[in-house]
């Protein structure tokens, strides 16, 4: 029986699923799982899921008490609600779940490095070892070197926003766990720069940046694995067929499933290591002079964290609401 293009992928490519809903995890069975803030408010709006909000709004009341102030049970709720999505998913799938700090926090630091051990005191308090947690951080100058720290401390990261050759050299250089560059993001800033409706996948600006960069790791022998991520069409995937990793949204991942034909595998670690390709080496200065050069790279980093945050203020109301429900 032939297989589908999903069961090939698997094959050659870990599958990954971008999304916080538990369900749809369970259907596509992938090793691992992404979320984000936008995932994590899409699925807190969902009426099957207002178990896990209601859960962790009592928790957050319990653990501060009666007396507490709305606004402050919100605030530890909101802190928490990441987790308990992060441990619900990581009853489903063998691998790890990506858990983000707050957007917010991407040119700071401290607060970010605070913030991630935060994140996995709260895993191994309920029981869940950090091998299997990923702090997911912004691919800034700043979230980079946080991340840094933390990977040193055996806490594991995933840099995001990632839509630049120096992001990635710099995520590299530091050690970092893994990345994920941005396919479809690249792709929608440069149709609207260009005016041009579509690309073919090959060509596909967002496939070359993620070819590029793979090809520029395995060339230098980098462990830092690469997951492309936030696809539009399932062209886009099927070109990166070979990457390390794949985070997929469940709508692409039905499409793969359903599609039946030839996979062939177009990243190569081998191939990668004869090819000619120079080497760079990334300090703050060189990271902020090509940073600056990228328009596409600085228009879409800025966009992405402030889309993230937007939907963390979205999220801190929709708990305001619901906690003022639960205790009216």
């Amino acid at each position: 029986m032939a297989k589908n293009l999903l069961e090939q992928l698997k094959e050659i490519t870990v599958v990954v699923a971008d999304t916080g809903d538990i369900q749809a995890i369970e259907t596509f069975t992938p090793r691992d799982a992404t979320t984000n803030p936008s995932l994590i408010t899409a699925a807190a709006q969902m009426p099957q899921y207002q178990g896990i909000v209601d859960d962790t709004l009592k928790g957050a009341r319990a653990t501060l008490g009666a007396e507490a102030e709305a606004a402050q049970v919100v605030s530890l709720a909101f802190d928490r609600l990441a987790v308990s999505f992060g441990l619900k998913i990581l009853e489903i799938i063998p691998g790890r779940v990506s858990t983000e700090v707050d957007a917010r926090l991407s040119f700071d630091t401290e607060a970010t490095v605070a913030k991630g051990r935060e994140l996995i005191a709260q895993y191994e308090a309920a029981g869940i070892s950090k091998d299997r947690i990923l702090i997911k951080i912004a691919a800034t100058w700043e979230g980079i070197q946080a991340a840094a720290v933390l990977e040193k401390e055996n806490i594991h990261c995933n840099l995001t926003l990632l839509f630049g050759l120096h992001q990635a050299v710099a995520c590299a250089e530091n050690g970092i766990t893994l990345i994920s560059p941005f396919v479809g993001r690249i792709l929608d800033w440069y149709k609207k720069d260009t005016g041009k409706d579509s690309y073919a996948p090959a060509e596909d600006p967002g496939v070359l940046s993620v070819t590029e960069i793979y090809n520029y790791y395995k060339k230098f022998g980098y462990k830092t694995e690469v997951m492309g991520a936030s696809f539009r069409n399932v062209g886009e995937i099927t070109e990166l067929a070979g990457s390390d990793l794949l985070t997929i949204a469940p709508s692409l991942l039905a499409e793969l499933q359903a599609t039946e034909g030839e996979l062939p595998r177009k990243l190569d670690a081998e191939k990668s290591a004869s090819m000619e390709i120079t080497k760079l080496s990334i300090d703050k200065a060189t990271f902020d002079a090509m940073h600056a050069e990228n328009r596409m790279a600085t228009d879409k980093l800025a966009e992405g964290i402030d889309g993230f945050a937007k939907a963390l203020v979205t999220l801190e109301d929709l708990l305001a609401a619901r906690l003022a429900t639960l205790e009216a």
